[in-house]
């Protein structure tokens, strides 16, 4: 999702171009695959991956000091995540670095209290629901302050959704709540609901100061370019949004275990650059994505490994249901049947020596308790008798200069050709698609992941809702709205994914938002890493971060193993 602008419209694939891609797709699932400029690579047997695979050390194992060069897809310019600008990936990555994320996942989605910050937190009473927070006494922001209740409050009002001055991205929970006050003991936190919120666990993740949540122009703009306090393992050192990079330091005022590498740079990198990064050892790891080339390319190298999981998120494509030929249902209806999402899914994970399978559910992924396959069956006549000879012209948005998006769009604009739908290909500058385009409303198709996790319900309220905050579809069914409404207040897991599967049910009938498939996660790393990679559902520790003491990679250079520069 990177590289400069320059519309280009493509011409739809013809039949024998279609047909030499579903071919390539099954071909390279077997034998050994030779990309130019690399050794033959020998391929894995396609099989489920694990959870997660971080290269696990005790933290004796890895050495003290060093420095990690990690890529980022994008830069962004609003770092605070709760704001509608600012919940974007690659902020998350640099964030939980160095602000606090009470809440911590293990590799099967069980969340707990991370104790650097939370000593405890659970429900002392059910009915009005009421969580006690136990706040770790030694947890201060940068500037020296105690983190503790008056956050706790200021994040609940911001972000409630009441006050229009704090441009928010979300409300989901924190509108269920009645009120923020100090418990019996110091350090408590008292949490009380208007109503039952079972994704409490969710919320004030990450934590920001109340400097910045009591005030709008700082939520809006404090942000802007700039972390101006921190909490964590690491603290900012420098922040260059015209270089795209932020280097982040050990802090030395931090509480918990230190950090044991001494500074992650992250940088942005255009996307057709960050395979030949990684080759050249300019960069230490590299999320592969869905890049067919780049998973080749570094599974070559003698000095990498690449590490994989059961990826957390899902490709999709989301329509503009607000104006144009998609603001009609039948439209959007037949867009749905037109496509084949198994081809898709083929020509997408076959390549990564990946399970081939269709997502069925906008909530849940495969192997989490209430995932259930609700997708209808590709069903090309009726897409036609439901166009009723029409035949609309969608402009679908993809980010410049990444090979992989505009295959994949490609791909589609054939498969709706076939129904005739005419899709033109209309590359943006990538850092500026989801906040200048899809946030705007200025696209019919869109293609991108949403991050599935150990809160579907609350985390996807907001894409779903009526007037969600990250609704880019503009379309909402209230039945959506109520249902959803009452399994986020239900505290019964079960009743809950009851109700999410009707809300599903409705959703593939709406067809806005169409899921595609599940990505797997892989890593390429520089194998003397420890600690980090596939995560899953898992939560990184970010201070266990680091090289292992006395590895050594056969083709190596001094700088490389140094892990500094």
């Amino acid at each position: 999702m990177r590289s400069t602008p320059r519309p280009a419209p493509a011409r739809p694939l013809g039949v024998g171009r279609l047909a030499r891609l579903i071919r390539v797709g099954v071909g390279w699932l077997i034998g050994v695959v030779v990309v130019a400029g690399c050794a033959p690579v020998a391929r894995v047997p396609v099989a489920e991956a694990g959870a997660s695979d971080l290269g696990p050390a005790a933290r004796g194992e890895v050495r003290d000091g060093g420095v990690l060069r990690w890529p980022l897809p994008a830069f962004p310019a609003q770092w605070n995540f709760h704001h509608v600008g600012g919940m974007d990936g690659a902020a998350d990555l640099v964030l939980r670095a160095v602000l606090p994320y009470p809440m911590k996942s293990d590799d099967t989605g069980r969340v707990t209290p991370d104790r650097d910050y939370l000593l405890d937190a659970r429900v002392i009473r059910r009915s009005p629901q009421t969580v006690r927070y136990r706040v770790n006494p030694a947890a201060r922001w940068s500037d020296g302050r105690r983190i503790g209740v008056r956050d706790f409050a200021a994040q609940a009002r911001a972000l409630s959704g009441r006050d229009e001055r704090f441009p928010i991205a979300s409300a989901t929970g924190y509108t269920e709540i009645a009120k923020v006050r100090a418990g019996k003991r110091d350090g408590e936190v008292v949490v009380v609901f208007r109503r039952p919120f079972g994704d409490w666990k969710a919320l004030f993740s990450p934590l920001y100061p109340a400097s910045t949540s009591a005030d709008p122009v700082v939520f809006d703009r404090g942000w802007l370019n700039a972390i101006p306090v921190t909490a964590g393992p690491f603290k900012v050192r420098a922040l260059d949004a015209r270089a795209g990079t932020v280097t982040v330091e050990r802090d030395p005022r931090w509480w918990g275990r230190p950090a044991r590498l001494a500074e992650i740079r992250f940088r942005a990198l255009d996307a057709a650059a960050r395979a030949g990064a990684f080759a050249n050892r300019e960069i230490d790891l590299l999320d592969v994505g869905g890049d067919v080339g780049a998973y080749l390319r570094a599974g070559s190298l003698p000095w990498a490994r690449v590490r994989r999981a059961a990826g957390a998120d899902w490709k999709h494509l989301t329509l503009n249901a607000a104006r144009g030929p998609l603001a009609d249902p039948r439209v959007r209806r037949a867009v749905l049947l037109a496509l084949d999402r198994e081809l898709l899914a083929r020509a997408a994970l076959g390549r990564l020596d990946a399970p081939v399978r269709t997502l069925g559910s906008h909530f849940f992924v495969a192997g989490q308790p209430g995932y259930r396959d609700r997708a209808p069956a590709r069903d090309l006549a009726e897409a036609r008798r439901l166009l009723a000879g029409a035949r609309p012209v969608l402009s679908y948005v993809i980010p410049a200069g990444n090979t992989a998006y505009r295959e994949e769009a490609e791909l589609v604009q054939a498969l709706l050709a076939e129904a005739g739908v005419r899709v033109v290909l209309r590359p943006v500058p990538p850092n500026t698609m989801i906040a200048q385009y899809v946030a705007r409303g200025d696209f019919d198709i869109v293609a991108f992941s949403w991050l599935g996790g150990p809160f579907p319900v609350s985390w996807m309220t907001s894409v779903f809702t009526t007037d969600g905050g990250q609704n880019f579809t503009g379309a909402g069914d209230p039945r959506v709205d109520t249902l959803l409404a009452k399994a986020g207040r239900t505290l019964d897991p079960a009743q809950g994914r009851r109700l999410v599967g009707r809300a599903d049910t409705l959703l593939w009938r709406t067809a806005a938002v169409i899921p595609l498939y599940q990505r797997p996660q892989l890593v390429a790393v520089d194998a003397r890493l420890a600690n980090i990679g596939a995560t899953g559902l898992a939560s990184l520790s970010y201070e266990d971060i680091g090289f292992r003491k006395g590895d050594d990679v056969r083709g190596a250079g001094s700088r490389a193993l140094s892990g500094t520069e």
